[in-house]
């Protein structure tokens, strides 16, 4: 994907004091004391609503003497070959992920996500020959919480890669400078990207990991929101790996694929090298996921029915945005993931926008200036976006994109 105009990514803030709470806190905060004008309807939390999938409840009791006995951290073997092996089938690898040496159990893709930066640094480090600086983790602007945490854990800068409507709403490769890359560990993709629903295609992912060999860091792809997408299944960063997986790794979980925000279980597949650092490190420093858990993960990556169900339900949603949004603030269907990002910046933008959607219609939506920085320039990629949770069922749904409509005209 070409990214044009290049710009240079600036310094990683403006040098405004970061407010590095939850983006949910900080939405708390900004609704108390006012009241919702109507009954409310939340559409701020990315958590699916849609129903378990029928399964796993028998799964679940299958194996509860294993809750007497210690998890591996690694993961089991049965869900690890699952795992696998749904990779290898979902992007039609030149080769099988190993599931010995290529995958490893997460509880939930937040903690790897986290984590992984840390890994990463003592990774990176490691291997390169020659000192670069002081190491930095490059995350999207706007971003998923758990990125910058990470970065900040590991001692790093965290560098705000900005993803603007003209560049795609993905990070412009072309502004990353030759410095800057040399001293990066870790860059973090999210495709499809929360929030704005982008889809990197396959170039510009080849791209990015051309990028990463060259340098010597690690490309971490979120893809949890993989399964969901309006037209074509989003390609991942293990097909534009090839049959090598070196500096390629991808974070995976059946929270969004399958419903299942609760059973906390994930993946991270890809660069043996650095998952063989990774699992050190979980070993002392991780929670264990419990064996029920992975026995349910390992039936829910065996089964593609309720994932193409869970697809359609999202689709019918999209359906009633494009009819009720229609073309108003900016609404482009997006090409993967579950939420809207609406340009409110003629309205008064992300915070004021949010604030009246509660106080007049009782719609929580999140301001996108919550979940992205400031940059040096002292622009913010989300400060003229809200974003809409599309996880409620259809007739709540409807209700509340029409009570938007009504508010904002």
């Amino acid at each position: 994907m070409s990214m044009t105009p290049a710009a240079r990514v600036p310094s990683p803030s403006s040098g405004r004091p970061l407010d590095t709470r939850s983006p949910f806190v900080r939405l708390t905060e900004l609704l108390a004391g006012s009241d919702p004008g109507r009954a409310p309807i939340n559409l701020s939390i990315g958590e699916p609503q849609h129903p378990v999938p029928s399964f796993v409840a028998a799964a679940l009791v299958s194996d509860i003497a294993s809750l007497g006995r210690y998890p591996a951290g690694k993961g089991t073997d049965s869900f690890r070959a699952a795992a696998a092996a749904w990779l290898t089938r979902r992007y039609d690898l030149p080769r099988p992920v190993d599931p010995a040496s290529e995958l490893l159990v997460l509880c939930g893709t937040r903690e790897g996500l986290f984590l992984g930066a840390i890994a990463a640094k003592r990774h990176v480090e490691a291997t390169r020959t020659r000192p670069t600086g002081r190491p930095a983790i490059l995350v999207p602007n706007p971003f998923y919480a758990a990125y910058p945490a990470g970065g900040t854990a590991a001692e790093c800068d965290v560098v705000y890669v900005p993803a603007f409507e003209h560049t795609g709403f993905l990070p412009d490769l072309d502004a990353l400078d030759e410095a800057l890359l040399a001293r990066t560990v870790a860059f973090y993709i999210a495709s499809p990207a929360n929030p704005q629903g982008a889809v990197a295609d396959l170039a510009y992912l080849s791209r990015l990991l051309a990028l990463a060999r060259r340098h010597g860091f690690l490309v971490f792809a979120d893809e949890c929101y993989s399964e969901i997408y309006t037209r074509h299944a989003p390609p991942g960063i293990l097909q534009a790996a090839g049959r090598d997986f070196s500096n390629a790794v991808v974070f995976q979980s059946l929270s969004k694929r399958s419903n299942l925000p609760g059973l906390r279980v994930g993946f991270a597949a890809g660069d043996a090298a650095f998952l063989q650092k990774f699992l050190d490190l979980r070993n002392v420093a991780a929670p264990q996921v419990p064996v029920p858990s992975q026995i349910v993960a390992a039936a829910a990556y065996g089964d593609e029915a309720h994932v193409e169900e869970n697809r359609r339900l999202y689709a019918r949603k999209f359906d009633l945005a494009d009819q009720i949004v229609g073309d108003r603030y900016g609404y482009v269907r997006p090409a993967g993931g579950f939420y809207l990002w609406l340009d409110v910046a003629a309205l008064g933008g992300s915070e004021a926008v949010t604030l009246r959607l509660w106080r007049e219609a009782g719609v929580r939506v999140l301001p996108g200036r919550y979940i992205a920085r400031d940059q040096a320039d002292g622009s913010n990629p989300g400060a003229d976006y809200i974003r809409i949770a599309m996880v409620q069922d259809e007739e709540t749904t409807a209700e509340a994109l029409h009570r938007l409509v009504a508010v904002l005209g």
